[in-house]
């Protein structure tokens, strides 16, 4: 009895996990919201909060706040290092997940074409499942168009992710293409289109995202 009571159990869990999972192919809608302070001309802090709705733009199930301080080390070479606190919507509940982080920037012209190169340790502390290490690669292209006074520019990205801790593997990728522009002098935005590909326990799961992004930067 005990037996068949255990087994149920564990079907209930796994039926509500893949009942609550969005299906491939999901449109989903990100805002991204930055407030840049300028310390000195190599120096800023930056303050991120983005939120994410799924299931058809339907449902919010995820937000972060992010605090991190960049320095320019050289012409093509950024560092940084900050902390992202993490809101996950997990079976009706948001849990938390604390990520500090560092980055190293790389960054170069070819053709008038601006090009960085991010790269990114997280260490990922949760209170409901194991602790692990994620490394991101990010990669944009900045086209050296511009158009009205707005100065919209495209641009083109793809990020990578590794996850490092109970399972070592290549589990996300982030390929995305917009438009940045110019609002007012202090004032920038970005409107975007991301596939975002997601390994789960036995498949590749898609999400179509549309993004926006607003910057104030001081």
């Amino acid at each position: 009895m005990k037996k068949i009571t255990f087994l149920l159990i564990g079907l209930t869990i796994m039926l509500a996990a893949r009942a609550y999972a969005y299906d491939d192919h999901d449109f989903q809608v990100w805002n991204t919201d930055v407030e840049e302070v300028k310390i000195n001309n190599d120096a800023k802090v930056a303050i991120e909060e983005e939120f994410r709705w799924g299931n058809n733009a339907s449902e919010l199930f995820y937000q972060h706040y992010d605090v991190g301080l960049f320095y320019n080390l050289k012409k093509y070479l950024n560092v940084g290092a900050g902390y992202r606190h993490v809101l996950d919507l997990k079976n009706g509940k948001f849990l938390t997940g604390n990520e500090p982080y560092m980055t190293t920037t790389l960054l170069w012209d070819l053709l008038g074409t601006k090009f960085d190169d991010r790269n990114r340790l997280e260490y990922r502390h949760f209170d409901y499942k194991t602790d692990s290490w994620r490394y991101r690669n990010k990669i944009m292209a900045k086209l050296p168009w511009k158009f009205t006074r707005m100065e919209i520019q495209p641009y083109l990205a793809d990020e990578v992710f590794v996850g490092f801790g109970a399972i070592n593997e290549f589990n996300q990728n982030r390929f995305s293409s917009g438009i940045a522009m110019n609002l007012t002098k202090n004032i920038k935005a970005e409107i975007y289109y991301m596939l975002q590909s997601t390994k789960t326990s036995d498949e590749w799961v898609d999400a179509n995202v549309l993004g926006t992004k607003i910057k104030i930067a001081f």
